[in-house]
């Protein structure tokens, strides 16, 4: 997958303890329309129809920490297309539904739009060696 774009927001999202990226639900946005580092929930966000869309649920694999630097970990998700097509999209954004304004935490860029026609299928590759992110004391 294209490189991750982190909201700014977010940094103080997690100092205001508005995160537990550990245990707390994380799903994808689509969009067509092209964020910016300044929004801050997902209100922020223009998504696309979701009518035909399977489960956008992220599953978290780590949240640890080692030597000072924290990666979180998340699995690979497959979108299918049912009844209908989905998109088009550009933007795969990442943000917290646990979180009380649903906080965004940031997006990859496909490179282009996307439509997944019916019965069609899309893999969010996420890294499974890097994670999505990493904090670290440095």
């Amino acid at each position: 997958m294209a490189t991750f774009t982190q909201f700014f927001p977010f940094v103080e999202a997690i100092a205001e303890k508005k995160h537990n990226l550990g245990s707390d639900q994380l799903v994808v946005a689509l969009t067509n329309t092209l964020p910016t580092t300044a929004n801050a929930v997902l209100a922020d966000i223009t998504e696309i129809s979701y009518t035909y869309c399977s489960s956008r649920n992220l599953t978290t694999t780590t949240s640890s920490q080692t030597g000072g630097v924290y990666s979180l970990i998340l699995s690979d998700l497959t979108l299918t297309a049912t009844g209908g097509s989905i998109g088009p999209f550009q933007y795969v954004v990442i943000y917290n539904d646990t979180a009380t304004n649903n906080e965004l935490i940031g997006w990859y860029d496909a490179g282009s739009a996307i439509t997944v026609p019916d019965t069609g299928t899309v893999l969010l590759d996420l890294s499974q060696v890097t994670g999505l992110l990493s904090l670290s004391t440095s």
